[in-house]
Parts: C-alpha cells; sequence; structure tokens
C-alpha cells in the first residue's frame, strides 16, 4: 500500500493506493482540519488506526519549502522531519516534497476531460509550464521544458514582493505594508488575501 499525503495549512488530506501496473487504485482517503492536530505524526497514527493501512511506502506533498528532508509548513506551526516520518511508519525513507511540485507531477496522469480552457493559446506553444493554486497560500512549481519532456521543480513563488503597477494597487501596497512587514504576492492572491483586499 502506498500512503500519500497533501499536507496544507488548512486541510491535511491523506490516502492510500494501490499499485496496478503502471496505474494506482484509490484504496481510501480522508481529509482532516490541520489546525486541530499538533503535526502530521499525529495525523497519520489515527489515519492508520482508523483505516488499517498497512504502509509499504509513503510519500507527502506539502505547503512550504523542503530542505534535506524537513520542512516548516507555511502558514501552520508544523516542522515536518521525513526521517521521523520513516521511523514512525518502520519504513527505510519517506518521500517528502512541496505540494505544489507534487502537483506538477501529477499533471501528466490527467486526462483532456479534467481540463477546463480558461484562455486559448497558440497550438504551437511549446516551452515551460507554472502550476498555481491559490488556496491559504499561493503554492508555485515550475516546469521547464527539455525538449522532450516536462521537469517539475519547487519554488515558493507565493513569497514574491507583490509589484503593485496602478494607483490603486500601490493604495493596497501601502495598506497592506501597514499590516506586515513583507507584503507578497501570497497577501492578495489567497483566502487571505481576499479579505486583505
Amino acid at each position: 500500500m502506498i500512503l500519500v499525503g497533501d499536507i496544507g495549512a488548512t486541510r491535511t488530506r491523506m490516502a492510500a493506493f494501490d499499485a496496478e501496473g503502471n496505474k494506482l487504485k484509490l484504496a481510501v482517503d480522508k481529509t482532516y482540519k490541520s489546525g486541530n492536530h499538533e503535526g502530521l505524526r499525529e495525523i497519520i497514527s489515527d489515519f492508520i488506526k482508523s483505516e488499517g493501512i498497512p504502509a509499504h511506502s509513503a510519500c507527502f506533498g506539502v505547503a512550504g519549502p523542503v530542505r534535506r528532508g524537513r520542512s516548516k509548513i507555511s502558514n501552520l506551526p508544523w516542522t515536518i522531519d521525513a526521517r521521523e516520518l520513516a521511523t514512525q511508519l518502520k519504513l527505510e525513507s519517506v518521500g517528502l516534497i512541496n505540494d505544489l511540485e507534487a502537483y506538477a507531477y501529477g499533471i501528466d496522469a490527467l486526462e483532456s476531460k479534467d481540463f477546463i480552457t480558461l484562455s486559448e493559446g497558440s497550438e504551437e506553444a511549446e516551452g515551460n509550464r507554472a502550476v498555481i493554486a491559490a488556496r491559504t497560500g499561493l503554492g508555485v512549481a515550475g516546469m521547464y521544458w527539455d525538449g522532450f519532456r516536462h521537469h517539475p521543480f519547487p519554488c515558493e513563488g507565493g513569497h514574491a514582493d507583490f509589484a503593485p503597477r496602478t494607483d490603486l494597487e500601490s493604495e493596497l501596497a501601502h495598506y497592506l505594508r501597514q499590516k506586515h512587514e513583507h507584503v507578497s504576492c501570497e497577501r492578495i492572491l489567497s483566502g487571505p488575501g481576499i479579505k486583505n483586499i
């Protein structure tokens, strides 16, 4: 059984999959309110106990940068350590990657019916891609094109400085600077950002 999780500031979604050839079949999934728990270890323990899941491998996408197998979750007071999770799950290793990087890896598994076109582009367009998700924070990942395929990479683009272009946007930036030391794109393009606007 493959244990996976999408770890966000608002919700943590846990799931278990069976491998069937080169496809994965969902066995069970469950969503938790992140703020109601002390950390991911507690959620994993509950999920395994309540669902009876034997984990043979595991990977978690986390809302924050991952450095040397550790992540301090953005917008949540959790630090997640892949080595501690591996010990908890009695596995040799556990994957820990940025959540939007995980989304980017999943793009090629989607079918055309899974997409909605917001704006028609050029049919001949070829090159890099971006994956963007506005939730509690603003997640961003890139996918660079090597001439044959796209390669996902994490980035924290939501933490880039907000660069106002109009007088109205400048007023918004001034308002936000009175409330926050750093005014990033995430202060505007996210759930809490809508409240700021």
